[in-house]
């Protein structure tokens, strides 16, 4: 059953929590954690300014670490984010 409420990206799940953005499905072995720990109000909208991207292993009891970096706002952090998950999940 597929739930229309979810916001995918390339075929991958996209989840929100606070300050934290999710992706990846929760069948596939690896998914990349985007940690916002800066923000910038323009006008009446508020821009990640600072994102921590993790590449992690998928698993509910403990997830490992694999990859870390920190980027200028949301677009250059998912840029490097997609590209290392797609990468982990083809050679890995």
């Amino acid at each position: 059953m597929e739930n229309k409420n979810v916001l995918t990206y390339k075929g991958k799940m996209l989840l929100r929590k606070g300050n934290e953005i999710y992706y990846g499905n929760p069948g596939e072995k690896y998914m990349v954690l985007f940690r916002i720990t800066e923000n910038e109000k323009l006008k009446d909208i508020t821009l990640a300014k600072k994102v921590i991207i993790e590449l992690r292993t998928n698993s509910e009891k403990s997830s490992v670490l694999i990859k870390q970096a920190e980027r200028e706002g949301l677009y250059k952090a998912f840029d490097i984010g997609f590209f290392w998950l797609e990468d982990a999940l083809e050679n890995y």
